[in-house]
This record gives structure tokens, C-alpha cells and sequence, in this order.
């Protein structure tokens, strides 16, 4: 089982959503409050339904909001974004040798974000 932990950094709150084995598969942008970060926990469940955009091939399909848009970084890295509703970046992944990878972390958003317990330690 998944688990949003939400904690606080120099600058403001963040979380990460990491996958039953300890994993960060998705992180947040800094947010100014820790209301905004929960909300911002509470989007992702929200939002993790949606389909995939392939960034990386040469007629990219246009997906709407929300969606994963799976792009490759300019180290040749695959790397996905979650987009809320409303075009907003919610949740981010870290960088993955083989585009196969990043799927997987897209998968694993999809299956653990629903449900993830959520753990604040920012309190």
C-alpha cells in the first residue's frame, strides 16, 4: 500500500507519494502552507485517473486534463508530470533510464495514489 508523506523543508511543505516499498514514485512542487499541500495530496487522488500524453514520439497525440504527460529531459532521461484539471503540474517523477520504467512509475501513481495512507510530518 502507497503512502503520501507530507513534510515541511526550509521553504514551505512538499510530499512525496511513495509505493509500498519504500519508493518516492511522484513528488510535489514547495507549496506556502501546509492547507495548500494537503489539497495539493488530495488533487493527485483526484486527478491520477487520467491518460497518458507520449511526449517523446514524433506525432504526439494531445491528451485532455487531466493526464500524465510522459516527456524525455534534456539528460535523455524519461521523466511524467501529472496535470490537474485545470493544466496545473501536481505531481512530478524522478528521472528514468528506459521509457518502460516511467510507465510503470505512471502505473504505480494510478494504483497507489487512491488509497495511499496519508503520513504528515510536518506536524
Amino acid at each position: 500500500m502507497g503512502k503520501f508523506v507530507v513534510r515541511k523543508t526550509n521553504t514551505g511543505f512538499k510530499f512525496d507519494l511513495k509505493a509500498g516499498n519504500g519508493e518516492v514514485i511522484a513528488t510535489s512542487e514547495v507549496y506556502t502552507t501546509e492547507a495548500a499541500c494537503l489539497n495539493g495530496v488530495e488533487s493527485v487522488r483526484n486527478n491520477c485517473v487520467g491518460e497518458v500524453e507520449d511526449q517523446t514520439v514524433a506525432e504526439v497525440v494531445a491528451v485532455k486534463h487531466p493526464k500524465f504527460e510522459l516527456y524525455e529531459d534534456k539528460a535523455g532521461e524519461f521523466r511524467f508530470r501529472l496535470k490537474a484539471r485545470n493544466g496545473e503540474v501536481i505531481a512530478t517523477s524522478e528521472g528514468y533510464k528506459a521509457k518502460a520504467s516511467a510507465l510503470n512509475g505512471i502505473e504505480s501513481v494510478k494504483k497507489n495514489a487512491p488509497e495511499a495512507e496519508l503520513v504528515n510530518e510536518a506536524e
